[in-house]
């Protein structure tokens, strides 16, 4: 599967992490952090797959394909590339509204008990 990286971002394709938190509660969505390893050893939200950005071309056929995926980073910018290269590939996907960051501000839970936002 190719991916294009380098796709637009489009605000159509963000879901605020509320909707996100009960579409993966309910097993109705995947999600997939597009962070370095570095980002998800700080902290990361339960249940995710690591798919570091650079990463994602090659790994994407790791995703289940009966599943929307929502793709999350720190703050949104990565996740929306990604989200429109999966798009792009003929899979749903969503980027989360405002990242990890976005996400620990509205109290969802992170891991480890820890766990904190890095920085870039």
């Amino acid at each position: 599967m190719v991916l294009d990286m380098a796709a637009s971002s489009d605000p159509g394709l963000e879901i605020d992490p509320a909707r996100a938190s009960a579409l993966l509660a309910a097993g109705e969505a995947q999600l997939v952090d597009v962070r370095e390893q570095r980002e998800w050893d700080a902290g990361r939200i339960p249940g995710a797959r690591h798919v570091p950005l650079g990463t994602l071309a090659e790994r994407a056929s790791e995703l289940d394909p009966a599943l929307p995926v929502i793709v999350q980073c720190r703050v949104g910018g990565r996740s929306a590339i990604a989200a429109q290269a999966l798009r792009a590939a003929g899979i749903e996907a969503w980027s989360l509204a405002g990242g990890l960051l976005r996400w620990v501000d509205e109290g969802l839970p992170i891991e480890p008990e820890d766990g904190f936002v890095a920085s870039h």
